[in-house]
């Protein structure tokens, strides 16, 4: 089954530590063929709290299936703009990212 390393940032961060669930660079053993919508989903997370998924440092899709040794982070909406720019989620198409 593969291992990834997952971190959530800003309110979703502090929505999973309220549920006792880590983000901050976890280890996590997800099933084989898990994608990252999966993995919102099992973390209590709506599709709708998440506006961009990164794996391994770039901006993926959230139908993206999780691979051992990647890196997942999850972003919410309201990110300001400078960092949508400089993160490169900006000029990502939203329903590639669904």
């Amino acid at each position: 089954m593969p291992q990834i390393t997952f971190n959530a940032f800003s309110f979703l961060g502090q929505k999973l530590k309220e549920k006792g669930i880590p983000c901050s660079n976890e280890l996590m053993t997800v099933e084989s063929g898990t994608s990252s919508k999966d993995l919102i989903s099992m973390l209590g997370l709506s599709p709708d709290e998440v506006e961009v998924v990164f794996i391994n440092g770039r901006v993926s899709s959230k139908n993206f299936i999780l691979n051992d040794k990647d890196r997942v982070a999850l972003i919410p909406p309201g990110t300001p703009g400078p960092y949508r720019v400089l993160f490169g989620f900006i000029r990502q198409n939203k329903n590639d990212r669904e």
